[in-house]
């Protein structure tokens, strides 16, 4: 495979130099999927603290942010969803951890906003609730709109399936959820794939990334997947089922 200046050789030197105390963070993914963990531990190893991180979730104890929040390099969650996580909860009930809670579509919205150059926007969702205090606000056709940012970070962390040496991405399935957006709203952003290929060797149309947005890249091959909650049940036949 050629050179390229934005393939590193992993995800402790793709990080050099780009990560510090104090910055705000993007990270893709949807639960534990799509999550970028080999920059995630790799992040926690660099002891960088007082983080602002934007993510929809904060990943369960012991696994993805779970991660950071263990070694309390996380000051303030953005997020939309929280649970799955008792390190979370018990920080945050003991007022050790930040928490800015987001309607999901809300927060999704002011990722891609930052990403595509817009201060901001007006929204229906969350009018007349907690999600509404401190914001502007407005009356247009006699409906109640709140003012939410856009999300610009310093650095975002992403996964894909498959990338090329130029930093083209291909997500798979629920890990396009959060991570093309998160992709875009980074003033550095840092992919790790599974596929690490030659430019040229994917198509196009294919692309939901390009490489224009993605400044460093690494092959994070092998993975192990890991299932979020585990739910099981009988078969007709009596023996157990895993259903994920």
């Amino acid at each position: 495979m050629t050179t390229s200046s934005k393939v590193f050789p992993d995800a402790r030197s793709a990080l050099d130099g780009v990560v510090k105390d104090g910055m705000l963070l993007c990270c893709g993914g949807f639960g534990l999927c799509g999550v970028p963990d080999k920059l995630i531990a790799a992040l926690r190893d660099s002891g960088v603290r007082d983080l602002t991180v934007v993510s929809n979730n904060a990943g369960t104890d012991g696994a993805g942010l779970g991660l950071l929040l263990h070694t309390r390099q996380i000051k303030k969650m953005i997020s939309s969803y929280v649970g799955e996580n008792k390190e979370f909860e018990r920080q945050y009930l003991a007022g050790e951890l930040e928490l800015e809670f987001n309607p999901q579509g809300t927060l999704a919205e002011r990722v891609r906003a930052g990403g595509a150059g817009i201060y901001a926007f007006f929204t229906k969702t969350g009018a007349g609730t907690l999600v509404a205090e401190g914001k502007e606000w407005r009356v247009v056709d006699g409906e109640t709109y709140i003012l939410e940012k856009g999300i610009v970070a310093d650095v975002s962390l992403v996964k894909a399936w498959k990338g090329d040496t130029e930093g083209n991405l291909i997500y798979r399935k629920t890990a396009r959820n959060f991570n093309p957006n998160m992709a875009t709203a980074g003033r550095i952003t840092v992919a790790e794939v599974e596929e690490l290929v030659e430019p040229g060797t994917l198509h196009p149309d294919a692309i939901h990334t390009p490489g224009i947005y993605v400044h460093r890249i690494i092959n994070g091959s092998p993975y192990e997947k890991l299932i979020e909650k585990r739910t099981t049940r009988k078969r007709s036949g009596g023996s157990d089922a895993v259903v994920t």
